[in-house]
Protein backbone atom coordinates (compact mmCIF):
# COMPACT_ATOMS: atom_id res chain seq x y z
CA UNK A 1 0.00 0.00 0.00
CA UNK A 2 1.29 3.44 -0.33
CA UNK A 3 2.05 5.94 1.98
CA UNK A 4 0.91 9.14 1.99
CA UNK A 5 2.19 12.26 0.58
CA UNK A 6 4.87 13.94 3.19
CA UNK A 7 6.61 17.28 3.13
CA UNK A 8 8.57 18.41 6.26
CA UNK A 9 8.75 22.00 4.59
CA UNK A 10 5.46 22.40 6.45
CA UNK A 11 6.32 22.74 10.14
CA UNK A 12 4.05 23.85 12.97
CA UNK A 13 4.70 27.44 13.99
CA UNK A 14 3.85 26.89 17.25
CA UNK A 15 6.13 25.58 20.19
CA UNK A 16 5.01 22.30 22.00
CA UNK A 17 2.50 22.59 23.97
CA UNK A 18 2.55 22.38 27.60
CA UNK A 19 1.39 19.21 29.54
CA UNK A 20 -1.42 21.33 30.66
CA UNK A 21 -2.61 22.59 27.64
CA UNK A 22 -2.35 19.15 26.32
CA UNK A 23 -4.89 18.26 29.33
CA UNK A 24 -7.26 21.00 28.68
CA UNK A 25 -7.46 19.85 25.24
CA UNK A 26 -8.07 16.56 25.95
CA UNK A 27 -10.49 17.31 28.65
CA UNK A 28 -12.67 19.99 26.50
CA UNK A 29 -12.71 17.53 23.28
CA UNK A 30 -14.08 14.89 26.07
CA UNK A 31 -16.74 16.70 27.94
CA UNK A 32 -17.70 17.97 24.38
CA UNK A 33 -18.05 14.55 23.33
CA UNK A 34 -19.88 13.49 26.22
CA UNK A 35 -22.58 16.08 25.50
CA UNK A 36 -22.42 15.26 22.13
CA UNK A 37 -23.27 11.49 22.93
CA UNK A 38 -26.09 12.54 25.32
CA UNK A 39 -27.89 14.66 22.93
CA UNK A 40 -27.36 11.74 19.81
CA UNK A 41 -28.72 9.29 22.30
CA UNK A 42 -31.02 11.01 23.68
CA UNK A 43 -33.82 11.09 21.17
CA UNK A 44 -34.07 7.32 21.59
CA UNK A 45 -34.36 7.16 25.09
CA UNK A 46 -37.67 9.32 24.91
CA UNK A 47 -38.43 8.63 21.14
CA UNK A 48 -41.76 6.58 23.08
CA UNK A 49 -43.41 9.06 25.55
CA UNK A 50 -42.29 12.08 23.32
CA UNK A 51 -44.07 11.08 20.85
CA UNK A 52 -46.74 9.46 22.98
CA UNK A 53 -47.04 13.22 24.03
CA UNK A 54 -47.68 14.33 21.21
CA UNK A 55 -50.69 12.01 20.12
CA UNK A 56 -49.04 9.62 18.08
CA UNK A 57 -49.19 5.65 19.38
CA UNK A 58 -48.64 2.22 17.80
CA UNK A 59 -47.17 1.82 14.49
CA UNK A 60 -47.29 5.67 14.23
CA UNK A 61 -44.37 5.97 16.93
CA UNK A 62 -42.45 3.28 15.26
CA UNK A 63 -42.70 5.19 11.54
CA UNK A 64 -42.38 8.77 12.71
CA UNK A 65 -39.60 7.95 15.00
CA UNK A 66 -37.70 6.11 12.43
CA UNK A 67 -38.54 9.38 9.88
CA UNK A 68 -37.08 11.91 12.94
CA UNK A 69 -33.92 9.31 12.80
CA UNK A 70 -33.23 9.91 9.53
CA UNK A 71 -33.55 13.27 9.70
CA UNK A 72 -31.00 13.85 12.16
CA UNK A 73 -28.87 11.32 10.77
CA UNK A 74 -29.00 13.45 7.01
CA UNK A 75 -28.03 16.67 9.30
CA UNK A 76 -24.86 15.02 10.57
CA UNK A 77 -23.91 13.62 7.30
CA UNK A 78 -24.41 17.55 5.65
CA UNK A 79 -22.89 19.06 8.61
CA UNK A 80 -20.01 16.43 8.44
CA UNK A 81 -19.12 18.25 5.60
CA UNK A 82 -19.34 21.55 6.48
CA UNK A 83 -17.73 21.29 9.97
CA UNK A 84 -14.97 19.28 8.32
CA UNK A 85 -14.00 21.49 5.39
CA UNK A 86 -14.30 24.60 8.16
CA UNK A 87 -11.97 22.61 10.25
CA UNK A 88 -9.40 22.49 7.91
CA UNK A 89 -9.95 25.98 6.34
CA UNK A 90 -10.70 27.89 9.85
CA UNK A 91 -9.16 25.72 12.53
CA UNK A 92 -9.89 23.10 14.88
CA UNK A 93 -11.06 25.24 17.67
CA UNK A 94 -13.48 27.28 16.05
CA UNK A 95 -15.43 24.17 14.80
CA UNK A 96 -15.01 22.56 18.28
CA UNK A 97 -16.99 25.45 20.16
CA UNK A 98 -19.26 26.28 17.20
CA UNK A 99 -20.31 22.45 16.65
CA UNK A 100 -21.27 22.38 20.45
CA UNK A 101 -23.38 25.95 20.36
CA UNK A 102 -25.37 24.56 17.46
CA UNK A 103 -26.44 21.30 18.96
CA UNK A 104 -26.73 23.02 22.54
CA UNK A 105 -29.34 25.54 21.03
CA UNK A 106 -31.07 23.15 19.26
CA UNK A 107 -31.64 20.64 22.12
CA UNK A 108 -33.12 24.05 24.18
CA UNK A 109 -35.09 23.96 21.16
CA UNK A 110 -36.48 20.44 21.65
CA UNK A 111 -37.42 21.24 25.11
CA UNK A 112 -39.59 24.50 24.22
CA UNK A 113 -41.36 22.21 20.96
CA UNK A 114 -44.67 22.74 22.11
CA UNK A 115 -43.87 26.10 22.83
CA UNK A 116 -42.13 26.69 19.25
CA UNK A 117 -45.26 24.42 17.51
CA UNK A 118 -47.72 26.73 18.77
CA UNK A 119 -45.86 30.31 18.58
CA UNK A 120 -45.34 29.50 14.92
CA UNK A 121 -48.40 27.33 14.25
CA UNK A 122 -46.43 24.40 13.01
CA UNK A 123 -46.89 20.56 13.33
CA UNK A 124 -45.09 19.56 16.39
CA UNK A 125 -44.44 16.57 14.97
CA UNK A 126 -42.75 17.73 12.00
CA UNK A 127 -41.12 20.81 13.50
CA UNK A 128 -39.60 18.33 16.18
CA UNK A 129 -38.32 16.26 12.96
CA UNK A 130 -36.24 19.62 11.91
CA UNK A 131 -35.14 20.52 14.78
CA UNK A 132 -33.45 16.89 15.29
CA UNK A 133 -32.37 17.61 11.78
CA UNK A 134 -30.42 21.06 13.03
CA UNK A 135 -29.21 19.35 16.54
CA UNK A 136 -27.98 16.54 13.67
CA UNK A 137 -26.01 19.45 11.88
CA UNK A 138 -24.36 20.58 14.83
CA UNK A 139 -23.68 16.98 16.67
CA UNK A 140 -21.34 16.54 13.37
CA UNK A 141 -18.69 18.60 14.08
CA UNK A 142 -17.54 18.10 17.70
CA UNK A 143 -16.49 14.79 17.64
CA UNK A 144 -13.64 15.54 14.36
CA UNK A 145 -12.29 18.34 15.68
CA UNK A 146 -11.86 17.04 19.31
CA UNK A 147 -9.54 14.21 17.91
CA UNK A 148 -7.84 16.37 15.25
CA UNK A 149 -7.29 18.82 17.91
CA UNK A 150 -5.68 16.61 20.32
CA UNK A 151 -4.17 13.82 17.81
CA UNK A 152 -1.77 17.14 16.73
CA UNK A 153 -1.39 17.80 20.29
CA UNK A 154 0.30 14.65 21.84
CA UNK A 155 3.21 12.83 20.65
CA UNK A 156 2.54 10.12 18.15
CA UNK A 157 3.26 7.31 20.41
CA UNK A 158 0.37 8.50 22.87
CA UNK A 159 -1.93 10.67 20.85
CA UNK A 160 -3.85 6.84 21.10
CA UNK A 161 -4.26 7.69 24.73
CA UNK A 162 -5.83 11.09 24.10
CA UNK A 163 -8.27 10.13 21.74
CA UNK A 164 -9.37 6.99 23.56
CA UNK A 165 -9.86 8.99 26.56
CA UNK A 166 -12.33 10.92 24.73
CA UNK A 167 -13.92 8.56 23.43
CA UNK A 168 -14.81 6.57 26.41
CA UNK A 169 -15.48 9.86 28.52
CA UNK A 170 -17.98 10.54 25.26
CA UNK A 171 -19.10 7.08 25.36
CA UNK A 172 -20.37 7.75 29.06
CA UNK A 173 -22.59 10.34 27.83
CA UNK A 174 -25.36 7.74 26.80
CA UNK A 175 -25.94 6.27 30.21
CA UNK A 176 -26.60 9.49 31.54
CA UNK A 177 -28.78 10.04 28.66
CA UNK A 178 -30.95 6.67 29.61
CA UNK A 179 -30.29 7.74 33.59
CA UNK A 180 -32.06 11.40 32.41
CA UNK A 181 -34.29 10.41 30.00
CA UNK A 182 -35.74 7.38 32.07
CA UNK A 183 -36.18 9.74 35.29
CA UNK A 184 -37.29 13.76 34.45
CA UNK A 185 -39.44 14.66 31.41
CA UNK A 186 -38.61 14.36 27.90
CA UNK A 187 -38.66 17.93 27.37
CA UNK A 188 -36.54 18.81 30.99
CA UNK A 189 -34.40 16.17 29.45
CA UNK A 190 -33.61 18.21 26.18
CA UNK A 191 -33.27 21.34 28.61
CA UNK A 192 -30.27 19.27 30.74
CA UNK A 193 -28.19 18.80 27.93
CA UNK A 194 -28.69 22.45 26.16
CA UNK A 195 -27.61 23.19 29.53
CA UNK A 196 -24.56 20.93 29.53
CA UNK A 197 -23.08 22.47 26.53
CA UNK A 198 -23.66 26.23 27.13
CA UNK A 199 -21.84 25.49 29.78
CA UNK A 200 -18.44 23.48 28.31
CA UNK A 201 -18.23 26.80 26.36
CA UNK A 202 -17.15 28.63 29.47
CA UNK A 203 -13.98 26.17 29.15
CA UNK A 204 -12.71 27.54 25.94
CA UNK A 205 -10.61 29.95 27.35
CA UNK A 206 -7.12 28.39 27.42
CA UNK A 207 -7.66 25.98 24.78
CA UNK A 208 -4.92 26.65 21.93
CA UNK A 209 -5.23 25.67 18.36
CA UNK A 210 -3.30 22.78 16.94
CA UNK A 211 0.29 24.04 16.15
CA UNK A 212 0.52 21.75 12.83
CA UNK A 213 -2.59 23.50 11.75
CA UNK A 214 -1.28 27.07 12.18
CA UNK A 215 1.74 25.91 10.21
CA UNK A 216 -0.10 24.67 7.52
CA UNK A 217 -2.12 27.94 6.92
CA UNK A 218 0.61 30.01 6.90
CA UNK A 219 2.05 27.95 4.02
CA UNK A 220 1.63 28.86 0.28
CA UNK A 221 0.01 26.78 -2.29
CA UNK A 222 -1.51 24.06 0.61
CA UNK A 223 -5.17 23.39 -0.48
CA UNK A 224 -6.90 23.08 2.45
CA UNK A 225 -10.48 21.61 3.26
CA UNK A 226 -10.81 20.50 -0.31
CA UNK A 227 -13.36 17.74 0.28
CA UNK A 228 -12.59 16.55 -3.44
CA UNK A 229 -9.20 16.19 -3.27
CA UNK A 230 -10.22 12.79 -1.16
CA UNK A 231 -11.54 11.53 -4.91
CA UNK A 232 -8.54 12.85 -6.83
CA UNK A 233 -6.51 9.64 -6.97
CA UNK A 234 -6.52 6.24 -6.02
CA UNK A 235 -4.66 6.03 -3.04
CA UNK A 236 -7.09 8.54 -1.16
CA UNK A 237 -9.98 7.09 -2.44
CA UNK A 238 -9.15 3.77 -1.19
CA UNK A 239 -8.20 4.93 2.36
CA UNK A 240 -11.32 7.30 2.92
CA UNK A 241 -13.75 4.83 1.75
CA UNK A 242 -12.32 1.91 3.59
CA UNK A 243 -11.94 3.99 6.83
CA UNK A 244 -16.03 4.82 6.18
CA UNK A 245 -16.73 1.06 5.81
CA UNK A 246 -15.11 -0.46 8.67
CA UNK A 247 -17.35 1.60 10.70
CA UNK A 248 -20.48 0.90 9.50
CA UNK A 249 -20.99 -2.04 11.39
CA UNK A 250 -21.01 -0.02 15.16
CA UNK A 251 -23.94 2.01 13.44
CA UNK A 252 -25.59 -0.91 12.46
CA UNK A 253 -25.71 -2.11 16.09
CA UNK A 254 -26.53 1.00 17.62
CA UNK A 255 -29.22 2.11 14.59
CA UNK A 256 -31.01 -1.16 14.52
CA UNK A 257 -30.09 -4.05 16.98
CA UNK A 258 -30.62 -1.75 19.97
CA UNK A 259 -32.80 1.55 18.87
CA UNK A 260 -35.40 -1.27 17.48
CA UNK A 261 -35.13 -3.94 20.89
CA UNK A 262 -38.41 -3.67 21.37
CA UNK A 263 -39.38 -4.50 17.88
CA UNK A 264 -37.15 -7.15 17.55
CA UNK A 265 -37.66 -8.69 20.83
CA UNK A 266 -41.69 -8.70 19.93
CA UNK A 267 -40.64 -10.53 16.27
CA UNK A 268 -39.38 -13.44 18.31
CA UNK A 269 -42.17 -13.56 21.19
CA UNK A 270 -39.91 -12.41 23.87
CA UNK A 271 -42.60 -12.00 27.26
CA UNK A 272 -41.35 -9.24 28.94
CA UNK A 273 -40.26 -7.42 26.04
CA UNK A 274 -36.94 -5.73 26.19
CA UNK A 275 -37.14 -1.56 26.45
CA UNK A 276 -35.36 0.28 24.45
CA UNK A 277 -33.88 2.84 26.99
CA UNK A 278 -32.02 -0.29 28.95
CA UNK A 279 -30.67 -1.61 25.74
CA UNK A 280 -29.19 1.41 24.72
CA UNK A 281 -27.82 1.61 28.18
CA UNK A 282 -26.78 -2.22 28.37
CA UNK A 283 -24.80 -1.78 25.33
CA UNK A 284 -22.94 1.85 25.90
CA UNK A 285 -21.99 0.67 29.27
CA UNK A 286 -20.12 -2.02 27.08
CA UNK A 287 -18.98 -0.03 24.57
CA UNK A 288 -17.57 2.39 27.42
CA UNK A 289 -15.92 -0.91 28.04
CA UNK A 290 -14.92 -1.53 24.67
CA UNK A 291 -13.60 1.69 23.72
CA UNK A 292 -11.03 1.99 26.38
CA UNK A 293 -10.49 -1.73 25.60
CA UNK A 294 -9.37 -1.43 22.00
CA UNK A 295 -7.97 1.81 22.74
CA UNK A 296 -5.49 0.72 25.47
CA UNK A 297 -4.99 -2.71 23.38
CA UNK A 298 -3.95 -0.54 20.06
CA UNK A 299 -1.45 1.06 22.42
CA UNK A 300 -0.05 -2.13 23.84
CA UNK A 301 0.07 -3.96 20.66
CA UNK A 302 1.32 -0.60 18.72
CA UNK A 303 -1.38 -1.92 15.66
CA UNK A 304 -4.49 -0.23 14.81
CA UNK A 305 -5.44 -2.78 12.52
CA UNK A 306 -5.65 -5.89 13.99
CA UNK A 307 -7.65 -4.64 17.19
CA UNK A 308 -9.99 -3.31 14.02
CA UNK A 309 -9.88 -6.80 12.70
CA UNK A 310 -10.57 -8.52 16.46
CA UNK A 311 -13.40 -6.27 17.39
CA UNK A 312 -14.75 -6.91 13.80
CA UNK A 313 -15.13 -10.64 14.57
CA UNK A 314 -16.18 -10.54 18.28
CA UNK A 315 -19.20 -8.37 16.49
CA UNK A 316 -19.91 -10.46 14.06
CA UNK A 317 -20.14 -13.27 16.64
CA UNK A 318 -22.33 -10.95 18.61
CA UNK A 319 -24.61 -10.51 16.19
CA UNK A 320 -25.03 -14.20 15.93
CA UNK A 321 -25.84 -14.43 19.46
CA UNK A 322 -28.38 -11.65 18.82
CA UNK A 323 -30.49 -14.17 16.39
CA UNK A 324 -29.79 -17.37 18.28
CA UNK A 325 -29.79 -17.65 22.24
CA UNK A 326 -30.59 -13.45 23.30
CA UNK A 327 -34.02 -13.98 22.86
CA UNK A 328 -34.51 -16.92 25.61
CA UNK A 329 -35.00 -14.54 28.22
CA UNK A 330 -34.75 -10.47 29.14
CA UNK A 331 -31.69 -11.24 31.02
CA UNK A 332 -29.82 -13.17 28.47
CA UNK A 333 -30.94 -10.37 26.02
CA UNK A 334 -29.55 -7.68 27.87
CA UNK A 335 -26.40 -9.36 28.64
CA UNK A 336 -25.90 -10.14 24.64
CA UNK A 337 -26.60 -6.67 24.05
CA UNK A 338 -24.14 -5.72 26.65
CA UNK A 339 -21.04 -7.76 24.61
CA UNK A 340 -22.52 -6.40 21.18
CA UNK A 341 -21.57 -2.75 22.78
CA UNK A 342 -17.99 -3.99 23.94
CA UNK A 343 -17.44 -5.90 20.61
CA UNK A 344 -18.81 -2.84 18.66
CA UNK A 345 -16.26 -0.52 20.94
CA UNK A 346 -13.90 0.10 18.55
CA UNK A 347 -15.11 3.84 18.27
CA UNK A 348 -11.73 5.37 19.78
CA UNK A 349 -9.38 3.15 17.18
CA UNK A 350 -11.54 3.79 14.38
CA UNK A 351 -11.87 7.46 15.06
CA UNK A 352 -7.79 7.90 15.58
CA UNK A 353 -7.15 5.66 12.53
CA UNK A 354 -9.36 8.09 10.20
CA UNK A 355 -7.28 11.39 11.83
CA UNK A 356 -4.04 9.43 10.88
CA UNK A 357 -4.77 8.37 7.49
CA UNK A 358 -4.51 11.81 5.96
CA UNK A 359 -2.58 14.84 5.96
CA UNK A 360 -3.06 17.68 7.76
CA UNK A 361 -4.85 20.17 5.27
CA UNK A 362 -7.04 17.24 5.36
CA UNK A 363 -7.36 15.53 8.30
CA UNK A 364 -10.29 18.01 9.70
CA UNK A 365 -12.24 16.98 7.30
CA UNK A 366 -11.61 13.18 7.20
CA UNK A 367 -12.15 13.08 10.89
CA UNK A 368 -14.94 14.65 10.75
CA UNK A 369 -16.86 13.44 7.56
CA UNK A 370 -16.02 9.50 7.96
CA UNK A 371 -17.52 9.12 11.28
CA UNK A 372 -20.23 10.91 10.24
CA UNK A 373 -21.15 9.03 7.46
CA UNK A 374 -20.89 5.97 9.73
CA UNK A 375 -23.59 7.83 11.77
CA UNK A 376 -25.59 8.89 8.85
CA UNK A 377 -25.18 5.61 7.39
CA UNK A 378 -28.34 5.06 9.29
CA UNK A 379 -30.32 7.21 7.01
CA UNK A 380 -30.19 4.34 4.63
CA UNK A 381 -29.94 1.02 7.09
CA UNK A 382 -33.16 2.29 9.03
CA UNK A 383 -35.32 2.48 5.71
CA UNK A 384 -33.60 -0.82 4.58
CA UNK A 385 -34.42 -2.30 7.71
CA UNK A 386 -38.11 -1.26 7.27
CA UNK A 387 -38.89 -2.02 3.91
CA UNK A 388 -37.38 -5.36 4.41
CA UNK A 389 -39.69 -6.12 7.71
CA UNK A 390 -42.91 -5.86 5.34
CA UNK A 391 -41.98 -8.41 3.23
CA UNK A 392 -39.57 -10.68 5.26
CA UNK A 393 -40.25 -9.86 8.75
CA UNK A 394 -38.17 -8.12 11.24
CA UNK A 395 -35.90 -10.75 12.71
CA UNK A 396 -34.42 -11.64 8.73
CA UNK A 397 -34.30 -7.67 7.95
CA UNK A 398 -31.99 -7.12 10.68
CA UNK A 399 -30.16 -10.45 10.57
CA UNK A 400 -29.57 -9.71 6.91
CA UNK A 401 -28.02 -6.11 7.11
CA UNK A 402 -25.88 -7.40 9.74
CA UNK A 403 -24.73 -10.10 7.43
CA UNK A 404 -24.13 -7.29 4.54
CA UNK A 405 -22.49 -4.61 6.60
CA UNK A 406 -20.05 -6.84 8.45
CA UNK A 407 -18.79 -8.30 5.31
CA UNK A 408 -18.33 -5.22 3.58
CA UNK A 409 -16.35 -3.78 6.86
CA UNK A 410 -13.87 -6.81 6.55
CA UNK A 411 -13.70 -6.37 2.90
CA UNK A 412 -12.85 -3.02 3.44
CA UNK A 413 -10.26 -3.24 6.21
CA UNK A 414 -7.58 -4.71 3.97
CA UNK A 415 -7.77 -1.19 2.14
CA UNK A 416 -6.45 0.53 5.55
CA UNK A 417 -2.70 1.41 6.25
CA UNK A 418 -1.01 0.69 9.52
CA UNK A 419 -0.93 4.06 11.18
CA UNK A 420 -0.06 3.42 14.32
CA UNK A 421 2.89 6.12 15.54
CA UNK A 422 2.83 8.26 12.49
CA UNK A 423 3.97 11.34 11.98
CA UNK A 424 1.11 13.41 11.28
CA UNK A 425 3.19 16.50 10.00
CA UNK A 426 2.65 16.04 6.26
CA UNK A 427 0.18 17.42 4.11
CA UNK A 428 -1.52 15.84 1.18
CA UNK A 429 -0.83 16.94 -2.34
Amino acid sequence: MSAPQTNDSFPSTVAPRSGRAIGLAVVVAALGYFVDIYDLILFNVVRVKSLESLGLSGEAILLEGAHILKLQMIGMLLGGLLWGILGDLRGRLSVLFGSILLYSLANIANGMLSTLAELFGADPVSLYAWIRFIAGVGLAGELGAGITLVGESMKKENRGIGTTVVATVGICGAMVAVAVGKNASWQLSYFIGGGLGLGLLLLRIGVMESGLFEGVKTAAKVSRGNFFMLFSNWSRVRRYVSIILVGVPIWYVIGVLVTFAPELGKAAGMDPLPSAPDAVMASYLGLAIGDFGSGFLSQIFRNRRKILSAFLVATAVGVGLYFTVATHSIFTFYAVVFFLGIAAGYWAVFVTTASELFGTNLRATVTTTAPNFVRGAVALITPAFLTLRTSYGATTAALSLGVVTLTIAFIALRGIDETFGRDLNFVEE
